[in-house]
């Protein structure tokens, strides 16, 4: 920073009225009592498309989350605050509170490219505390299965680094499927826990399949792998996360088990959009696939949102009038509700009150 730039902040300072807030940020940037924010330590390449971010977290920041659980983090591009959700991938530290999360840079991600290319250490983010009910019970059981693939290991790494911390007395059996050693996230790691359960109370055996030469991973394949893993869904210690297309498969044939989503599933939207009313900034025109969300954010208007997913709840607004669907499972919600505008579209007419 030049000494004319340090100056001109220290005049904007004294000659414009603070608030406490702004004295604390002025002392440590990570003091905040308005929102939680964070800095980022480091960033570890993990494959040719996605990085670790190590974060240390600042006042008020919850530390002590479930594994498996994710967080809220936001981070300034051109001046304005971009929100996504990701799953944490580290086992909780006390010792020192410290974060990670594994992002990959996603081809039609703007957010996930920007973090993994261009943040560096000692950016300053914004958090939301952790969240989500993808995560082990406690007492654990006596046997686990996981089901994953491609990034859908994040939320699992973190179940299984705990575990192993913990040197926890369990038996776990995981299904992986990555597209290439090249975009192999943590397989290595898994491979070596799987070698130290040999002499360990946590019993770990891996079953990776790579999908460039073998087939994907479907419910027959889970069947013939994991003989068990029905009963173990239906009594809740089997979990799945990864594309939709292999959640689509896996949930019909296996009730009870634990999902986690990525994406939203557009599959149960109807063809019949309609008008999203947003009081004295306008109306718009949709189809049935088209989400509150992107709808305000297609004329402009800037709406609350976190994971784009359905799961963080960050976006949720009040239907003021008409009715809205929900284009993952088709329910409908009417006047009055709240709705997460990230995975509602309008049906027939909606009117959001900002």
């Amino acid at each position: 920073m030049g000494l004319k730039t340090k100056v001109s902040r220290v005049f904007k300072h004294l000659s414009t009225p603070l608030l406490p807030d702004d004295y604390t940020h002025l002392l440590n940037p990570l003091w905040s009592s308005r929102e939680l924010r964070g800095q980022i330590e480091a960033i570890n390449p993990t494959s040719p498309t996605s990085a670790e971010l190590i974060i240390r977290p600042g006042w008020g920041m919850p530390t002590d989350f479930k594994p498996g659980q994710f967080i809220g983090l936001g981070v300034e591009v051109k001046g304005k605050y971009l929100w996504r959700s990701y799953s944490l991938t580290n086992a909780p530290r006390p010792h020192d509170g410290l974060l990670t999360i594994n992002i990959r840079a996603l081809n039609d991600g703007y957010v996930s490219q920007h973090l993994v290319a261009n943040v560096k250490p000692g950016t300053i983010v914004r958090l939301a505390a952790p969240a989500g009910e993808f995560h082990l019970p406690e007492p654990l059981p006596a046997r686990i299965a996981f089901v994953t693939a491609g990034s859908g290991v994040t939320p699992v790494i973190s179940m299984l680094r705990d575990l192993s911390a913990r040197n926890a007395s369990v038996e776990v059996e995981h299904i992986h499927s990555y597209r290439g050693e090249a975009e192999a996230v943590f397989v290595n790691e898994l491979r070596e826990l799987e070698q130290r359960s040999a002499v360990s109370a946590l019993k770990y055996r891996l079953h990776a399949r790579n999908t460039e030469t073998q087939p994907r991973i479907d419910a027959a394949a889970v069947t013939d792998i994991i003989a068990d893993f029905g009963a173990l869904a239906s009594s809740a210690s089997a979990y799945a996360c990864g594309p939709v297309e292999l959640l689509k498969n896996l949930e019909p044939e296996f009730p009870g088990l634990r999902t986690e989503r990525f994406t939203v599933d557009r599959s149960a939207a109807e063809d019949v959009g309609g008008t999203v009313s947003f009081g004295s900034r306008g109306d718009i025109d949709v189809d049935g696939a088209t989400t509150i969300l992107e709808a305000a954010e297609s004329v402009g208007i800037d709406l609350p949102y976190g994971c784009r997913m359905g799961i963080c709840a960050t976006c949720v607004q009040q239907l003021s009038d008409g009715a809205a669907r929900d284009i993952r499972t088709g329910a409908t919600f009417v006047a009055g509700e709240r709705v997460r505008t990230c995975v509602c579209a309008p049906a027939g007419h909606a009117r959001i009150e900002l």
